[in-house]
């Protein structure tokens, strides 16, 4: 059993309601989404599990889980078309984290503003759909809570 935590303070909402089909239709594995739409400043997102992050882009990282869950955070939706601009990278490719540890660093007004969605979808790769529990969805979750287990 792996504990997936949150990669920031936030409510939780479906996957069904990102406005994305790939996570709305869990193409890339079940999981939830964490909203900061309306967080002033910046936001820290943080490693979700223990593990390795295998790859890693200003607005999404994936990591390869110790417990062997690879657990995909998406900071935004098309925020790949902002080039980086607005992202901190605060680790590397090949690093080792532990859940907790900082990644990437985002303002939510900033992608807002580019007219992109700030929501972040915090997926576990290759996972069947509905395969994870929506417990937390509809709850507003604090730093370091946990969103599901796998």
């Amino acid at each position: 059993m792996t504990v997936v935590r949150t990669p920031f303070a936030g409510p939780v909402v479906g996957l069904s309601d990102v406005p994305d089909p790939v996570f709305a239709e869990q193409l890339v594995g079940a999981g939830v989404a964490v909203d900061p739409t309306g967080t002033t400043g910046e936001v820290t997102a943080v490693a979700p599990v223990d593990g390795t992050i295998v790859k890693l882009h200003p607005h999404a990282f994936a990591l390869q889980g110790a417990a062997g869950t690879d657990v995909l955070v998406h900071v935004g939706i098309d925020t790949v078309k902002l080039k980086g601009e607005g992202f901190t990278l605060l680790a590397k490719e090949g690093d080792t984290v532990a859940a907790g540890d900082p990644v990437v660093r985002f303002t939510p007004a900033a992608i807002s503003a580019a007219g992109y969605s700030p929501v972040v979808p915090v997926v576990v790769l290759g996972s069947t759909p509905d395969s994870v529990p929506q417990d937390t969805v509809g709850t507003t979750v604090a730093e370091g809570d946990a969103l599901f287990e796998v």
